[in-house]
């Protein structure tokens, strides 16, 4: 009997959906197990080429400003254009591959690299990567900070953060956690409790991203046992790009809060005090982190309750 295309989809959904094994679907739908394999991955590189150009293509340089602001308004991170993690896939063990793909939480798996707005939806990503492999690792030798040191991404010149009455340019950057390099492009946590947890306010939402994802695709939770690597890829690529499709048109979108009571503020804690600083157009990257440290305790720019938490 003739598979219709909606039966693909029919397949696809409930793999991607419930996570689980070629035999228990080709059971359901009587067909044989090789037959919803291809179907599984055709239809996966199907609509991940299908999707991908409206519901994940490259932000554009306005699109790069409107993300910025997402950030100042719902994290107060200013300048902030995206939050970059890894997420290991848990795996079958590829035939003939030894450890290459055994991580160091003891399973075997595919790193998904990615990177999400302040809203929870993935902006550019990259998987396929062997699970041994680090973070920081994959990141040095990935397509994404390729196109940034080479201005791939059009993303918008220096500008001044929102409440710095010396109006001098700071770059606009990604978050990412102490697996990640320090750049100038890049900011990651150190040993300043105001700036981590002002950091980690928009680093989170790679989290919540990875983590929605998992709640509507079983399948990331593994283990994957798609024997052919190209193919998996594309299953992963399908999930992500699915749930930019449903988080644009049927998520909730995350709405500003004010956390703050006038109970939070304890008269007992001494505050850090805002020092003079100053950055210019090629200062490192240290300087950049030390120059944000300080402007979070500058009094328009830091929480009120920002001071409760952290000290």
């Amino acid at each position: 009997m003739k598979i219709s295309h909606r039966n693909f989809i029919d397949f696809l959904y409930r793999y991607l959906g419930t996570g689980g094994t070629f035999t228990s679907i080709a059971a359901y739908f009587a067909r044989g197990e090789s037959t919803v394999g291809h179907i599984v991955a055709e239809t996966s590189k199907a609509i991940w080429e299908t999707l991908k150009e409206t519901d994940m293509h490259v932000p554009t340089r306005d699109q790069w400003g409107a993300t910025a602001e997402r950030f100042e308004s719902l994290w107060n991170l200013p300048n902030c254009i995206g939050a970059i993690d890894g997420k290991h896939v848990r795996i079958k063990k590829f035939a003939n591959t030894g450890s290459t793909n055994f991580n160091y939480k003891s399973y075997h798996s595919i790193v998904l690299m990615a990177c999400c707005d302040a809203d929870g939806i993935f902006t550019m990503i990259e998987t396929g990567y062997a699970g041994r492999n680090s973070d920081g690792g994959i990141f040095r030798a990935s397509a994404i900070k390729h196109w940034i040191l080479n201005n791939r991404l059009d993303i918008p010149p220096a500008s001044p953060l929102k409440y710095d009455n010396s109006d001098s340019p700071f770059p606009y950057y990604f978050v990412a956690n102490e697996a990640f390099p320090l750049a100038r492009y890049m900011m990651r946590p150190y040993p300043q409790r105001i700036f981590n947890y002002k950091l980690s306010r928009g680093r989170k939402t790679i989290e919540c991203a990875f983590g929605m994802a998992c709640e509507k695709f079983a399948v990331l939770n593994g283990p994957i046992r798609i024997r052919d690597p190209k193919y998996m890829n594309f299953v992963i690529k399908a999930v992500c790009v699915l749930h930019n499709y449903v988080r644009k048109r049927e998520g909730l979108q995350y709405m500003p809060t004010d956390e703050f009571t006038g109970s939070e503020v304890d008269s007992s804690v001494v505050q850090p005090q805002p020092q003079n600083m100053t950055i210019h157009i090629n200062s490192p990257a240290t300087a950049l982190r030390s120059y944000l440290a300080n402007y979070f305790l500058t009094p328009l720019a830091s929480l009120p309750w920002q001071w409760k938490f952290c000290l």
